[in-house]
């Protein structure tokens, strides 16, 4: 059995719903602070900061865990890298670490950031490496929320984390310069993942996981379709899926499956229909597993 760490705050829900559609729910007790998976393969399962769960990882406190690529780079967690999920807080999509000043500033460009600057961060190890790196000397504040709003009354600069940036322009400040993009990832404890055991539990639960997030972008299509138009139905198909088809008993018509990318489903059904397609299902898929 092995033991998973999942984020709490801003990745909860996303990942939580990731979990529930693999068919690994995560259910909670009446206090919530001993969370089960009913699975054969998990056993302890916690929910904490994603900024801790690298490091515990790493520590061997847990076999697996869920957190975001800035968190691993931030707290330098000697973990095993296993898989990218490639969503944020709000969806799919990954998020980046930017530096950004106030729009009255007339800078455009870090490289125009004035030395001993006051910079506010979460990720003042990141954010050390990275001007260092430009050779601008800045003095650094370790941030607990709110960064944006320390510019420029308490700040010179913030280095912060971003998915539009649309609160930074809220904020009144504009983005100059980006360090890193990031995306929740599953990392795993370096000796767990050398371990024949826990190493096959945690690819079955990566296989899983990953096959809801490549079903999330297709669908499956059936349709019934009569001999004769049989090439045009074929031509109309995305060129890349190899559909299945199998004669339907006792007339000249063809049963025809195929998966889809979900995006081109309303343009692509009434094309399917004007070939001569009939009886056209579009099926929701859960997992996929290639």
């Amino acid at each position: 059995m092995i033991s998973i760490a999942l984020p709490k705050g801003s990745l909860e829900a996303q990942t939580l719903q990731l979990f529930k559609e693999a068919d690994l729910e995560v259910r909670r007790g009446e206090r919530d602070y001993n969370p089960r998976i009913d699975d054969a393969r998990i056993g302890k399962v916690k929910i904490l900061r994603p900024q801790e769960i690298p490091k515990y990882v790493e520590m061997g406190y847990f076999d697996l865990g869920i957190s975001g690529l800035d968190w691993v780079k931030e707290t330098a967690a000697r973990v095993r890298e296993v898989s990218a999920l490639h969503y944020s807080k709000t969806g799919e999509g990954n998020v980046k670490i930017v530096v950004a000043v106030h729009q009255s500033e007339d800078i455009n460009d870090v490289g125009q950031i004035r030395p001993n600057s006051r910079v506010t961060t979460e990720y003042p190890e990141i954010t050390r490496e990275y001007f260092g790196r430009l050779g601008i000397p800045v003095e650094l504040f370790h941030s607990y929320g709110a960064s944006e709003a320390k510019v420029p009354d308490l700040m010179d600069v913030v280095v912060d984390l971003t998915e539009t940036g649309t609160t930074l322009r809220k904020n009144g400040l504009k983005i100059i310069g980006q360090i890193m993009e990031s995306y929740t990832m599953i990392i795993a404890n370096r000796e767990s993942f050398e371990d024949p055991g826990k190493r096959k539990a945690i690819e079955e639960i990566v296989t899983l996981l990953q096959g809801v997030i490549e079903a999330r972008h297709q669908v499956l299509l059936t349709m019934n379709v009569p001999e004769k138009s049989m090439d045009v139905v074929i031509a109309a198909l995305p060129a890349l899926k190899t559909p299945t088809v199998s004669r339907l008993h006792g007339i000249d018509y063809y049963s025809i499956q195929t998966v889809v990318d979900k995006g081109m489903v309303n343009t692509l059904i009434p094309n399917l229909k004007a070939a001569g397609a009939v009886d056209i299902l579009e099926i929701p898929i859960t997992k996929i597993v290639r």
